[in-house]
Protein backbone atom coordinates (compact mmCIF):
# COMPACT_ATOMS: atom_id res chain seq x y z
CA UNK A 1 0.00 0.00 0.00
CA UNK A 2 1.35 3.50 -0.69
CA UNK A 3 1.02 6.61 1.01
CA UNK A 4 -0.06 9.62 -0.96
CA UNK A 5 1.23 12.98 0.39
CA UNK A 6 -1.71 15.88 -0.40
CA UNK A 7 0.00 19.35 -1.61
CA UNK A 8 -2.52 21.29 0.94
CA UNK A 9 -0.65 24.65 -0.11
CA UNK A 10 -4.11 25.41 -1.10
CA UNK A 11 -7.46 24.67 0.41
CA UNK A 12 -9.18 21.54 -0.65
CA UNK A 13 -12.88 21.50 -0.15
CA UNK A 14 -13.97 18.29 2.19
CA UNK A 15 -16.95 15.98 0.91
CA UNK A 16 -19.17 15.21 3.75
CA UNK A 17 -18.73 11.30 3.04
CA UNK A 18 -19.22 9.46 6.19
CA UNK A 19 -15.54 8.40 7.54
CA UNK A 20 -16.12 5.40 10.21
CA UNK A 21 -13.46 4.71 12.82
CA UNK A 22 -13.77 2.45 15.62
CA UNK A 23 -14.31 4.48 18.78
CA UNK A 24 -13.82 2.77 22.54
CA UNK A 25 -16.16 4.04 24.91
CA UNK A 26 -13.33 5.22 27.49
CA UNK A 27 -10.68 7.68 27.96
CA UNK A 28 -6.98 6.43 27.52
CA UNK A 29 -4.44 8.08 30.53
CA UNK A 30 -1.95 9.93 29.27
CA UNK A 31 -0.20 10.16 32.91
CA UNK A 32 -1.14 7.25 35.25
CA UNK A 33 -1.84 4.23 33.83
CA UNK A 34 -5.76 3.12 34.75
CA UNK A 35 -6.92 -0.70 34.80
CA UNK A 36 -7.98 -1.77 31.05
CA UNK A 37 -11.17 -1.53 30.49
CA UNK A 38 -13.44 -4.16 28.27
CA UNK A 39 -15.73 -2.15 26.34
CA UNK A 40 -17.70 -2.88 23.57
CA UNK A 41 -16.20 -1.22 20.10
CA UNK A 42 -18.60 1.21 18.91
CA UNK A 43 -18.44 2.82 15.26
CA UNK A 44 -18.06 6.47 15.22
CA UNK A 45 -18.25 9.01 12.32
CA UNK A 46 -15.23 10.89 12.05
CA UNK A 47 -16.59 13.56 9.88
CA UNK A 48 -19.68 14.34 11.49
CA UNK A 49 -17.32 14.68 15.00
CA UNK A 50 -15.12 17.21 13.35
CA UNK A 51 -16.99 19.17 10.54
CA UNK A 52 -20.64 21.00 11.14
CA UNK A 53 -20.61 22.85 8.32
CA UNK A 54 -19.44 20.31 5.02
CA UNK A 55 -19.50 23.12 2.37
CA UNK A 56 -17.78 25.43 3.92
CA UNK A 57 -14.91 23.05 5.50
CA UNK A 58 -11.46 22.55 4.27
CA UNK A 59 -8.26 21.28 4.76
CA UNK A 60 -4.70 23.61 4.63
CA UNK A 61 -0.84 22.11 5.30
CA UNK A 62 0.53 24.56 7.98
CA UNK A 63 3.87 25.46 7.33
CA UNK A 64 5.91 27.19 9.92
CA UNK A 65 6.08 27.29 13.66
CA UNK A 66 4.41 30.30 14.80
CA UNK A 67 1.34 28.34 16.68
CA UNK A 68 3.58 25.80 18.46
CA UNK A 69 2.52 27.06 22.00
CA UNK A 70 -1.27 26.24 20.30
CA UNK A 71 -0.60 23.05 19.30
CA UNK A 72 0.19 23.21 15.48
CA UNK A 73 2.86 22.80 14.38
CA UNK A 74 4.77 22.51 11.03
CA UNK A 75 2.96 20.19 8.54
CA UNK A 76 0.05 19.52 10.41
CA UNK A 77 -3.11 19.64 8.54
CA UNK A 78 -5.72 21.93 10.07
CA UNK A 79 -9.52 21.97 9.17
CA UNK A 80 -10.87 25.75 8.27
CA UNK A 81 -14.72 26.19 8.72
CA UNK A 82 -15.80 29.53 7.14
CA UNK A 83 -19.38 29.48 8.41
CA UNK A 84 -18.38 29.76 11.66
CA UNK A 85 -18.16 34.11 12.69
CA UNK A 86 -14.67 34.72 14.04
CA UNK A 87 -14.65 36.47 17.59
CA UNK A 88 -11.38 37.34 19.50
CA UNK A 89 -9.44 34.62 20.47
CA UNK A 90 -10.32 32.55 18.17
CA UNK A 91 -7.43 30.61 16.06
CA UNK A 92 -7.96 31.65 12.35
CA UNK A 93 -7.10 31.36 9.04
CA UNK A 94 -6.18 34.98 7.77
CA UNK A 95 -5.19 36.24 4.11
CA UNK A 96 -2.33 39.06 4.52
CA UNK A 97 -1.39 40.57 1.51
CA UNK A 98 -2.76 37.57 -0.62
CA UNK A 99 -0.88 35.18 1.59
CA UNK A 100 -2.36 32.53 3.71
CA UNK A 101 -1.63 32.66 8.02
CA UNK A 102 -2.74 30.95 10.88
CA UNK A 103 -2.94 33.09 14.25
CA UNK A 104 -5.22 33.71 16.95
CA UNK A 105 -7.29 36.56 16.10
CA UNK A 106 -7.32 39.63 18.59
CA UNK A 107 -9.91 42.01 18.63
CA UNK A 108 -10.47 44.96 21.20
CA UNK A 109 -11.76 48.49 20.60
CA UNK A 110 -12.21 48.48 16.86
CA UNK A 111 -8.55 47.21 16.68
CA UNK A 112 -7.55 43.99 15.30
CA UNK A 113 -4.68 41.87 15.42
CA UNK A 114 -3.16 38.19 14.68
CA UNK A 115 -1.00 36.81 17.38
CA UNK A 116 1.58 34.35 16.99
CA UNK A 117 1.32 31.25 19.65
CA UNK A 118 5.19 31.38 19.40
CA UNK A 119 7.38 34.25 21.15
CA UNK A 120 9.53 34.05 19.04
CA UNK A 121 7.66 35.63 16.10
CA UNK A 122 5.73 38.96 16.11
CA UNK A 123 1.97 39.36 15.35
CA UNK A 124 0.34 41.16 12.84
CA UNK A 125 -0.74 44.51 13.16
CA UNK A 126 -2.65 45.71 10.02
CA UNK A 127 -1.04 48.56 8.90
CA UNK A 128 -3.25 51.31 6.46
CA UNK A 129 -3.79 50.02 3.29
CA UNK A 130 -2.59 46.48 3.94
CA UNK A 131 -4.86 43.66 3.22
CA UNK A 132 -6.46 41.09 5.51
CA UNK A 133 -9.24 39.00 5.38
CA UNK A 134 -10.11 36.26 8.18
CA UNK A 135 -10.74 33.61 6.10
CA UNK A 136 -11.80 30.60 8.85
CA UNK A 137 -11.98 29.53 11.57
CA UNK A 138 -9.82 26.40 12.52
CA UNK A 139 -11.48 24.24 14.34
CA UNK A 140 -8.92 21.39 14.13
CA UNK A 141 -5.19 20.23 13.12
CA UNK A 142 -4.32 16.71 12.42
CA UNK A 143 -1.26 15.95 13.10
CA UNK A 144 0.32 12.37 11.78
CA UNK A 145 2.51 10.85 14.14
CA UNK A 146 5.87 8.48 12.97
CA UNK A 147 4.63 4.75 12.71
Amino acid sequence: MSLVTLDLAIPILLAHAPVWVNALPCRVAAGFPSPAEDHAVKRLDLMEQLIKHPQATFLLRVRGESMKDAGIFDNDVVLVDRAINPRSGHVVVAVVDGEFVCKTLWQRAGRMKLKAANPTFADISPRDGQTVEIWGVVVAAIKQLRT
